[in-house]
């Protein structure tokens, strides 16, 4: 993949660069793997915001993206390579010998016309998906379960790749992107190489419009607000903060507070990721 620079015709349009979808080789979508997206706009299930800076956006259509890789034993032929609207990395769309079509993650080298497979008898091949215990020491390796069965949990954006390490009894070590090292059960699939679209974390916006298509609202700091909207607000000219440190909008402390409660997977972390 490569990025188009645009020219500095206005001031949104300076710096500003893009995709040039060189790599896309079909401009429709699956019919039959493509259902409705309603907008959420970060609201729950009752209408409450839980998700805040969210809203507007071009309409887009969700993608079924086969994450758990279990047509086991049934080779596969990539029939294209697609955009998806709703993630940073490109999809292949699959035609198995079965008549069955679905959607994968695009790894970096997969073209158009290669056969591709999952199972314990698949081959070391980018976009072949294997247990890990039966994947080489030193293989890069994305879209990787943490529970067998389950579909893949980890690795799956733009351009990343996570490196297996090394086997620990029925255990793997895999090097996460973030450089944390994790045991993952080797009856967990995993997939051959690293995601595409390696050139995503490149593109500049450029400006404030671009960001309102993708979906995102303006972020208000605290310190403009007044004080019935945020701990921060309020005070003649700039203040600041007061209290004892940092505060979300409801009070509680921000940066470095621990807040969180789900613990099972932790004890699986050998080395936590770099800050």
């Amino acid at each position: 993949m490569a990025l188009k620079v645009y020219r500095p015709t206005s001031p949104g349009r300076r710096g500003m660069s893009g995709s040039t979808f060189e790599e896309i080789t079909k401009d429709r979508p699956e019919k039959s793997l493509v259902v409705p997206l309603k907008s959420k706009a970060g609201r729950n299930s009752q209408g409450k915001i839980t998700v805040r800076h969210r809203g507007g956006g071009a309409k887009r259509n969700l993608r079924i993206i086969d994450f758990k890789r279990d047509k086991f034993g049934i080779p596969g032929k990539v029939a294209a390579i697609e955009y998806d609207p709703n993630r940073a990395a490109r999809i292949a769309l699959i035609n198995y010998v079965d008549g069955e079509k679905r959607y994968i993650l695009a790894p970096v080298d997969l073209k158009v016309g290669d056969i591709i497979k999952s199972g314990n008898d698949a081959e070391i091949r980018v976009g072949n998906a294997l247990p890990l215990q039966l994947i080489p020491g030193g293989t890069l390796i994305h879209n990787i379960e943490l529970t067998k069965g389950r579909g893949a949990q980890l690795v799956r954006g733009a351009g990343v790749a996570a490196q297996l390490m090394a086997k620990e009894g029925e255990y793997v070590l895999v090097r996460l992107p973030s450089s944390e090292m994790r045991r993952v059960s080797g009856e967990c699939l995993a997939t051959i190489g690293q995601v595409g679209n390696i050139d995503h974390q490149n593109i500049k916006l450029g400006k404030a419009g671009r960001k309102r298509w993708l979906g995102w609202r303006p972020t208000v700091r605290g310190s403009a607000m007044s004080p019935r909207a945020h701990p921060h607000g309020g005070g003649e000219g700039r203040s600041p903060i007061g209290k004892p440190g940092p505060r979300t909008p409801w009070g509680k402390p921000a940066l470095g507070y621990k807040t969180r409660k789900s613990k099972n997977s932790d004890k699986m972390i050998v080395k936590r990721r770099e800050k």
